[in-house]
C-alpha cells in the first residue's frame, strides 16, 4: 500500500495508512467529503466485503434488500443485491476485506450477511459504538487508521481460521480470474464436490460457482468502466460471447454493460 498523508480526488480527501497494516487481506482508507457534494452511489458486487465506519454525525441512508435504514456503519456482502447509499458530510473509514479476512473479523460467517448491506453494530455490538467514539476523538486521520488496524488485529487474534482447503480454493479462483472448473478445485483439495460446495459456501458466503462468476464479473466491470469495448471484454474475461457477458452484468449489476460503462452505477 502506498504511504502518504492525504490526496484530494474529485472533491474528496483520501488518506492511506502511513505504515501499512497488520493483517493480510485488508485494505483501508479514510475519506472526507471536502467539497460537501454528498454521497449517492449504487453498490456493485465485488470479491471483497466492504466495511464502512462513519466518523461524523450524519448516518448513511441505505436502500437495499432490507428496505430503508439509517446506519452509522455497515458491511456490504460480496453480492449485496440492489443497494443504494446516500449521505451528507461524509467522514469515514472504509475497509475492503478479502473473504478470508472477513471470515475472521466480522464475527459471523459472510453467509450471515444474507446478500445485503448490514448494520455493523448488529455484528460487533457495543465494540462498534466504542470504536466509533474513539475514532471521533482521535485528532488525526493516521491515528484513526491506527485505531482501526489495532481493533482488527485484536479481533483476528481471537477468531477462527478459515479451512486451508477453502482458502486455497478461493485463492485459485482469484488467481485464474474465475476461469476454473469446480471439479478441479475439489480434486486439488482432496474433497468431494459436495463437501467443497458446503464448506466453501459456509465460510465464503457464496458457492464456488457463484464466487468464480463474481471474480470474472469484477474483472469485466473494471474493464468496461475503463472504457474498453464490450466485445473485447467478453473475449478477454473468458465469456462464451457478448450476450453471455450481458447476462452476467445484468445479474450482478442490475444494468446493461453500456449502462455500467457510462457510470450509471458505481462500484463504491
Amino acid at each position: 500500500m502506498r504511504s502518504y498523508e492525504a490526496e484530494s480526488e474529485s472533491g474528496w480527501d483520501v488518506v492511506l495508512p502511513r505504515d501499512g497494516l497488520s493483517l493480510d487481506g485488508v485494505r483501508m482508507a479514510g475519506f472526507r467529503d471536502r467539497a460537501a457534494a454528498g454521497l449517492d452511489l449504487r453498490v456493485l458486487p465485488r470479491p471483497a466485503v466492504v466495511v464502512v465506519i462513519g466518523v461524523g454525525e450524519s448516518p448513511f441512508s441505505v436502500e437495499g434488500a432490507r428496505g430503508h435504514e439509517d446506519l452509522p456503519s455497515f458491511a456490504a456482502a460480496l453480492t449485496p443485491g440492489p443497494a443504494r447509499i446516500r449521505a451528507e458530510g461524509v467522514e469515514c473509514v472504509e475497509m475492503r476485506l478479502s473473504p478470508r479476512a472477513a471470515y475472521a473479523l466480522l464475527g459471523v460467517s459472510p453467509r450471515e450477511l444474507d446478500g445485503s448491506v448490514t448494520g455493523l453494530e448488529g455484528l460487533w455490538g457495543r465494540a462498534e459504538r466504542q470504536l466509533r467514539e474513539r475514532l471521533a476523538d482521535a485528532p488525526t486521520w493516521q491515528e484513526r487508521l491506527t485505531l482501526v488496524d489495532r481493533f482488527l488485529a485484536e479481533r483476528a487474534a481471537r477468531a477462527p481460521a478459515m479451512a486451508p482447503e477453502v482458502a486455497a480454493a478461493w485463492d485459485t479462483i482469484v488467481a485464474r480470474r474465475g476461469r476454473v472448473r469446480i471439479g478441479d478445485l475439489a480434486a486439488a483439495c482432496g474433497w468431494s464436490r459436495k463437501r467443497l460446495w458446503s464448506r466453501f459456501s459456509a465460510q465464503i458466503g457464496l458457492t464456488p460457482k457463484r464466487a468464480a462468476m463474481l471474480v470474472r464479473f469484477d474483472h469485466a466491470a473494471r474493464a468496461l468502466t475503463a472504457g474498453e469495448n464490450a466485445a473485447d471484454v467478453a473475449l478477454a474475461c473468458g465469456y462464451v460471447d457478448q450476450p453471455h457477458l450481458h447476462r452476467d452484468v445484468l445479474t450482478f449489476a442490475g444494468c446493461t454493460p453500456t449502462a455500467l460503462a457510462s457510470g450509471a452505477t458505481s462500484a463504491g
